[in-house]
């Protein structure tokens, strides 16, 4: 299960960490009542809103557990992108080839993905309102947080946390199929009104978080939210209820970012996908 990456962050009081807390965490979160992990996030938050367009990439020296839960996804997803991710996901996953034993930096994810398709995975301290979040894809950038999940729970995080955006973002962002799907929605958000925002938060769920194709007569996942989740990668196709590509039905469905995905829409191809989604978010006004 993964959270939506659009929705403003939700405020909730807690433990005493001795210090405000910049990202405040919902009282169901894993790490809610662990001082020490929220100093943490603090700590990594502020290092985000210290940074400006031109300075350094901030840089996190994350500790021996927080690498070990990053292997520990690994070690469990790996298999699973290579039976279910898209040609076009397993493509540009080797061409960063992620280390599997420690987190990688931002700077050097950028390194990569800069040449590729001119994207940039900009820092951010937590979730941010989706306008914000979607206005910056226009302009090549993805709002990036560098936390890692609580250890308690490797393989379950409540919000888009360092094993979301580099897993499932960062590597689709290297292929210019979902590059200009990225951007379309940049455009889209942009121009339109808050009642059709909240359309397109919802096909970006349903496309770019938990997006499925058919490939070679095989269904492949390619949302970020699918390829950077266990659980949901093991489960969606044989217990999610697969349904043909359309907007207007995804327009008009609400999700739940705290369960596993019951509906995953299927494109006939990841192509197709591409081409309809543009299509779509370039018409509206």
């Amino acid at each position: 299960m993964t959270a939506d990456p659009t929705p403003p962050a939700t405020k909730a009081s807690g433990p005493h960490t001795g210090e405000e807390d910049l990202v405040e965490l919902d009282q169901n979160h894993p790490g809610f009542r662990d001082p020490v992990y929220r100093l943490r996030r603090n700590a990594i938050a502020q290092r985000a809103l210290r940074w400006r367009v031109g300075d350094p990439m901030p840089e996190v020296e994350y500790s021996a557990v927080e690498h070990g839960v990053w292997e520990t996804v690994w070690q469990h997803l790996a298999p699973l992108h290579d039976r279910f991710g898209s040609r076009e996901y397993r493509y540009c996953s080797a061409h960063f080839a992620f280390p599997r034993t420690h987190i990688p930096q931002l700077r050097e994810v950028n390194v990569k993905l800069v040449p590729k398709t001119g994207f940039t995975m900009v820092p951010v301290a937590g979730l941010v309102a989706s306008r914000a979040f979607l206005g910056n894809l226009k302009s090549d950038q993805f709002l990036s947080t560098q936390y890692i999940r609580h250890h308690t729970v490797p393989l379950y995080t409540p919000e888009p946390d360092v094993v979301h955006e580099m897993v499932g973002h960062a590597a689709t962002l290297a292929d210019p199929g979902f590059a200009e799907i990225n951007r379309a929605f940049g455009r889209a958000a942009e121009r339109v009104s808050e009642d059709v925002l909240k359309q397109i938060e919802r096909v970006y769920w349903y496309t770019l978080e938990f997006g499925a194709a058919y490939e070679d007569g095989k269904l492949k996942a390619y949302g970020a939210g699918l390829l950077s989740s266990f659980g949901e990668l093991e489960r969606f196709s044989r217990e999610a209820q697969l349904v043909p590509l359309n907007f207007e039905h995804m327009a008009a469905r609400p999700y739940d970012p705290t369960v596993y995905q019951d509906v995953i829409f299927v494109a006939p191809s990841f192509t197709e996908a591409v081409q309809r989604t543009t299509a779509w978010l370039d018409s509206l006004r």
